[in-house]
């Protein structure tokens, strides 16, 4: 009999080391003997209390498959443990309270075992879908990311993986969906985390001992959503790869929805294990494209109104038409404009954007010659290029003219000789072109708005 108890131990241990991660196996279900089955009595030697706590909470559905599959469905369970260290006169025995589905531990974090309703989801509460602003650019991970916020229980798109580069708005919409949800449904277990905040908590429970590992997994896997951004961190990180490959099975297994955020498509995700990335690839992609100008525009203008600051069109243009990799970088420039405006207590224009532009970031600068400096200017005042060229002294082409000499030499570096042998004036007159035109805008704000928007033309 006792061979049998044990041979029947055994092949529950080998049940519980084919269905669990080899860290729950090694840290709950391996210290465990069985002491004797007399009957429909099975009596298994644990540790300490807290191992009947954690298999009756934790592992309660598995422990019932196990037992009933080995010893039958009439089995009765006890749990012997000493109460002091391990002397065997404080020898207790206890009886399962009856196995049944596993019930989920409501824990504020990993490390804590302590029984709470809600925890922090750390979602950023002005990451809303109301501010973020659509384009073409985005359209299709927006749409897709509001019908996940609108019927969580629908699993077509999970997982969700969002890829693109820096800045182009991800974080924003990942948390959006997050918010959509608890706002629907309070009670849902939603949480936002970065990939590296991720593998430094399971570092931190994998270097104290392995119960810490078991309590990190298992507060993951009672999340109902959870959204991790900028999930290439993981790669060259195969400990805690091989940890969230776990999670993320229980998670999708149990129709819960994984949204990931990443700066490269799976495809070129290296070092990465390659079960990781095929189940990446079983939900949906979905690509965020860099910002389109109009996109620009309104991220600046609603940043803008936000903050209760007034930026003429013009400079909006200038500031859309040169920052053009980054919707952060954007954000940034009108914190920077009224900073500026408000220490040297100046209005915010075009000049000064440049500054801001010059000094905070890299600015997209396109090659600008003659050519697309009169082919602009002709657009804009809608007036034949060829009537710069001839010596026609109507006020619209003169001005149209002057104003291609002044941009000719400011934006194209062009020398005055240069620009009077193009247009068949002397260097005396392209001078006293570039000071008038100077001079006006000094004067003349709808001047200064055309002079903004040719300029938004030829450097798009």
């Amino acid at each position: 009999m006792n061979e049998t108890h044990q041979k029947m131990w055994e092949d529950c241990l080998k049940i519980f080391k084919d269905n669990l991660s080899t860290e729950q196996y090694d840290a709950w279900f391996k210290p465990i003997t069985s002491k004797s089955f007399d009957g429909n009595e099975l009596h298994l030697r644990v540790p300490t209390p807290f191992f009947v706590e954690r298999l009756e909470e934790q592992y309660a559905k598995i422990l019932l498959y196990a037992l009933r599959r080995v010893y039958g469905k009439g089995v009765r369970l006890f749990y012997e443990y000493n109460q002091v260290g391990s002397d065997p006169d404080t020898s207790v025995s206890i009886e399962s309270s009856n196995p049944s589905p596993a019930v989920r531990v409501r824990t504020g974090n990993p490390f804590d075992t302590e029984v709470v309703e809600d925890f922090d989801s750390r979602l950023n509460p002005k990451n809303t879908f109301e501010n973020y602003c659509a384009s073409p650019s985005n359209k299709i991970a927006r749409a897709i990311g509001e019908a996940i916020a609108t019927n969580p229980e629908c699993k077509t798109f999970n997982p969700l993986f969002i890829f693109g580069p820096t800045g182009v708005g991800k974080t924003h919409l990942i948390q959006a969906i997050g918010i959509r949800i608890k706002e629907r449904d309070p009670k849902a277990r939603v949480l936002y985390l970065s990939a590296r905040l991720f593998e430094s908590q399971y570092t931190a429970a994998a270097t104290a001992r392995p119960s810490r590992v078991n309590e990190f997994i298992n507060f993951y896997q009672s999340i109902d959503v959870l959204i991790i951004d900028d999930i290439q961190d993981l790669m060259h990180k195969p400990g805690t790869q091989g940890a969230f490959f776990h999670i993320f099975n229980h998670l999708h297994h149990n129709q819960r929805q994984i949204i990931m955020s990443s700066d490269c498509p799976p495809s070129m995700m290296k070092d990465m294990h390659e079960r990781l990335l095929s189940r990446f690839k079983c939900g949906m992609t979905a690509e965020l494209e860099k910002p389109d100008v109009n996109l620009r525009r309104e991220v600046l203008a609603r940043r803008a109104s936000q903050d209760g600051l007034k930026i003429p069109v013009e400079v909006l243009d200038y500031i859309a038409s040169n920052v053009t990799d980054s919707i952060r970088e954007l954000e940034g420039i009108i914190v920077s404009l009224i900073a500026h405006a408000t220490i040297l207590n100046c209005e915010i224009t075009v000049d000064l954007a440049r500054t801001v532009l010059g000094n905070a970031v890299k600015i997209h600068k396109k090659s600008i010659n003659f050519e697309m400096i009169a082919q602009s200017v002709s657009d804009y005042y809608n007036i034949d290029q060829d009537a710069l060229f001839a010596k026609s002294r109507k006020r619209e082409i003169s001005d149209a003219r002057q104003m291609v000499m002044f941009l000719a030499r400011r934006d194209a570096k062009m020398p005055a000789t240069a620009i009077g042998t193009r247009l068949s004036r002397t260097h005396a007159t392209v001078l006293h072109a570039c000071r008038n035109i100077e001079e006006r805008l000094s004067m003349e704000p709808a001047l200064r708005e055309d002079l903004a928007k040719i300029e938004a033309m030829f450097k798009c």
